[in-house]
Formats: structure tokens, C-alpha cells, sequence
């Protein structure tokens, strides 16, 4: 759509969308996700009338919520503050709209409006680090700054928008992380990279052969620049040399990722009965900021250290904001364990069952809190809620199926063996009917 759209806010809309469904998120997970954005939302003016709820729930399963909601602010404030006409520039664009940044802001000015700009994302940066031969931290300010520089000193003056997207789609099919496929690079005469695994290959077989040195053997290596110059921030560090059994990628450098921290959540499927006999759920909506902001779940309680020794009766606790009533801890039933895994946090969500009878307190009336409500499984999965969620009814059902199972098999089974143990009780129960009567008509004997 962004391509062929000729309004240009419209096509700044349409890329605008991609390109934030695309943060963190692979491009086979975003089609369907970005084709129903653009059904239910063809305009930014149709955007910015839509409330929270319908994004989270059109972006249910996405991954990292803020992006959305950012996505409606920013429609919002375009509509309401720019007459519903985007920034034309990369600097305008990621100073007024939220959750933009500097790549955000360079794609979408380069492609929707032909601003001569480049754009650096994971992709493009793998690429010039290899051209380059850059083996210092690309995170680090002055590594940044370079790759920023060399990006818009080769974008193409003439179609920027292309030549942008052409350097990503070089980085994600060709010049990929672990197998690139160097050979039908099409700037491999340029790589630098590439000359090193070359030089690499000719030494190795002079080597092999017994031969002089060649000129190969005279030339500096990438990272020895820092022996000639005295000093480079953009080389190899010397903790980290050359390894020729990776090839080109020694390029970029990997950086070392922080630890996500460990969380506990106890989790509760809480069931009840609706008029009509069908099960229904409750869910809580989350707090409007932090992690998973507006989103819906099961009622959750986030474990302290050391608390999850008492995590059924803190769970039990937990719950009366809902029930109404004490909830005996014997009455939670352990389903199991499920782990997610978010980008700084590893959590793992301990799930116990709770269905309350129709004799309990709330059972048949409304909840009165507004950030709760009772739903079916259908309205459950198009509600707005994390992928988390999701798991953990799929945990519950499969549980539940597995214990309804185990009852049925139970009662086959005391059927069963109780259809054994009558006809023994009969027949001793003849047999001292006959020796009754024996000794009754032989009362002599």
C-alpha cells in the first residue's frame, strides 16, 4: 500500500505502521497483523478515533504494547495539532510524534516523502560493519555516530526511499548474521570483510603448497590499524582477534546481553457458571502504564523473594478483592507452570484453578469493580490480552481435560471392581445359606 498510495500522508501512515509493527518483531509475524490494521484503520483520521481497547486488542499477540498505543498517540496528535498532515522530515517527524525514533524518522521520510536521508536499523548495521571492516561495539556512541555517517554518505540522492530498503533487504536475505551468503553479495568487490576471508584462503593454500609469501602477506590486517595509527576506536579489540573460522562474521561485534531478571507470578483461573451453564472467566485489566499497560488477564499477584513459600495463601488473599469472600487455600487446585519469556524478564507463571459455586457470594452478580469483567473462552481470546495469557489458558484446558480423564477412568474402574465383588459375595452368601439349612434339618447331628 505504502508504494502505491499517492496521498502522501496516507503513504506516510502505511509506513509509519510497518515500520513500528516491525520493531523486534520478524516480518512473517507482522503481514496479517499489519493488513487488519489497515482494514479497521485506512486513515489516521480513523486511527485517532479509535479507543485503547481496540488497539490492544487488534495488537494482542504482537508483542511490546507501548508500540501500539504510541502508534494511536501519535494519530492523535496529527489529527488534532497538524491538521492530519505528517511531518515531512526525519528531524520533524522524530521530535513531534511519540515512540519515534531516529531510524523510524529516516524510513519514513525517505521512503514516503524522498527525503535524502539513510537509515540504520539491525540489518543495515551488519552490513557497513562488515564493508567497513567495524569491529568495535556497535551500541557505543561513536561507533553509532560513524555508521549514521557512512548511511547517509552512500544513500542514493535520487530514489533514497529504495536504495534504504534495498540495504535492508540486503541485510535480511544476504548478509545474514550466522550463514551469508557472501558469494552472491553484490558489493562483495567492496567488503573489506570479504577481502580478509580471502587473504585468509590465498595464505592458507601458499601455506599448504610450500610457496614464497604473496603480497597478501604484507598487508595489514583490518584489525592492525591501531599498530600503524596508533590508536582505533573501530577495530577488533585486541581481546577479541580475528577468528578466521568465522569469516565475515567477526563482523559486528556481538554485545554482550543483560541477564533478564527472574520473576514469580501466581495466577488464577477463576471460573464460574453462566446462566445458560457455560463457563466463564475472570479478567483484570492492568495497570494503565508499566509492563503490559491496559492489557487483560487472570486475576495475578507478583511474587516478592522469598514469598513463594506462602504463594497459595497469598494468592488466596489476592483473590477476595474479586470473590468477595475468604477463599480456602485448599480449594486452589495446582494446575502448573507456564514460562514467558519477555525482552528483560524471564517470568514464570504458577496457575491454580478456583471455581466458585453458585452459592457463593458474587457467583450470580456483576462484579462492581470497572477494571474487571467476566467472559467467555470466545470473548477471552478477543479480548485484549498478552500472548502469556494465552498459554496459560491453554496450560488450564489441557489440565482440565487430563483431570476430567482421570475421573473418568477412576469410576470405570470402581465399576468395574465392583461388579467383581458381588458375584463372590453371592456365593458365600449361598454357601451359608446351605450350611444353615443343614444344620437345621440335622439339628442330631
Amino acid at each position: 500500500m505504502a508504494t502505491s498510495e499517492t496521498d502522501a500522508d496516507r503513504r506516510a501512515y502505511a509506513v509509519w505502521v510497518s515500520e513500528i509493527m516491525l520493531q523486534q518483531t520478524q516480518v512473517a509475524s507482522v503481514i496479517s497483523y499489519y493488513n487488519r490494521w489497515m482494514q479497521k484503520w485506512p486513515t489516521l483520521q480513523e486511527l485517532a478515533k479509535a479507543s485503547l481497547e481496540e488497539v490492544n486488542e487488534l495488537w494482542s499477540g504482537l508483542g511490546y504494547y507501548s508500540r501500539g498505543k504510541r502508534l494511536q498517540e501519535g494519530a492523535r496528535k496529527v489529527v488534532s495539532q497538524m491538521a492530519g498532515h505528517m511531518p515531512r522530515t526525519a528531524e520533524e517527524l522524530q521530535k513531534l510524534l511519540p515512540g519515534v525514533g531516529k531510524y523510524t524518522a529516516g524510513a519514513v521520510a525517505s521512503i514516503a516523502f524522498g527525503q535524502v536521508t539513510g537509515v540504520v536499523d539491525g540489518n543495515v548495521i551488519r552490513v557497513l560493519c562488515r564493508a567497513r571492516a567495524i569491529g568495535a561495539d556497535p551500541t557505543s556512541s561513536a561507533v553509532a555516530d560513524r555508521l549514521w555517517a557512512l548511511a547517509n554518505s552512500l544513500v542514493d540522492p535520487t530514489h533514497p526511499g529504495d536504495f534504504n530498503q534495498a540495504m535492508m533487504e540486503l541485510g535480511a536475505t544476504v548478509c545474514t548474521p550466522k550463514t551469508p551468503l557472501c558469494t552472491e553479495c553484490p558489493v562483495k568487490q567492496h567488503c573489506r570483510a570479504y577481502h580478509r576471508v580471502e587473504k585468509d584462503l590465498v595464505l592458507s593454500g601458499e601455506r599448504l603448497l610450500g610457496k614464497a609469501a604473496s603480497k597478501y602477506s604484507h598487508l595489514p590486517d583490518v584489525e592492525e590499524c591501531a599498530t600503524t595509527t596508533g590508536s582505533c576506536s573501530f577495530c577488533l579489540p585486541t581481546s577479541e582477534p580475528w577468528d578466521p573460522s568465522l569469516g565475515v562474521a567477526n563482523f559486528p561485534r556481538k554485545v554482550t546481553k543483560k541477564k533478564p531478571r527472574i520473576e514469580h507470578t501466581a495466577t488464577c483461573v477463576l471460573q464460574r457458571r453462566s446462566i445458560g451453564g457455560e463457563p466463564e472467566y475472570l479478567i483484570v485489566q492492568r495497570p494503565s502504564s508499566g509492563l503490559l499497560a491496559g492489557l487483560w488477564e487472570f486475576p495475578s499477584l507478583l511474587l516478592e523473594p522469598g514469598q513463594e513459600k506462602q504463594l497459595k495463601s497469598a494468592l488466596a488473599g489476592h483473590l477476595q478483592t474479586w470473590v468477595g469472600s475468604d477463599v480456602a487455600v485448599r480449594r486452589l487446585q495446582h494446575v502448573g507452570e507456564v514460562l514467558h519469556v519477555f525482552s528483560h524478564i524471564r517470568k514464570t507463571y504458577v496457575i491454580y484453578f478456583l471455581n466458585l459455586n453458585k452459592e457463593e457470594e458474587n457467583c450470580d452478580k456483576e462484579v462492581e469493580l470497572p477494571a474487571s469483567r467476566w467472559v467467555t473462552k470466545t470473548e477471552f481470546q478477543s479480548s485484549a490480552i498478552s500472548t502469556a495469557m494465552k498459554k496459560i489458558l491453554k496450560a488450564y484446558e489441557a489440565w482440565s481435560s487430563k483431570t476430567s480423564s482421570d475421573k473418568v477412568v477412576k469410576r470405570k474402574r470402581d465399576t468395574l471392581h465392583a461388579s467383581h465383588s458381588k458375584p463372590e459375595e453371592a456365593s458365600v452368601c449361598k454357601r451359608q445359606l446351605s450350611l444353615d439349612s443343614f444344620l437345621a434339618t440335622n439339628p442330631k447331628n
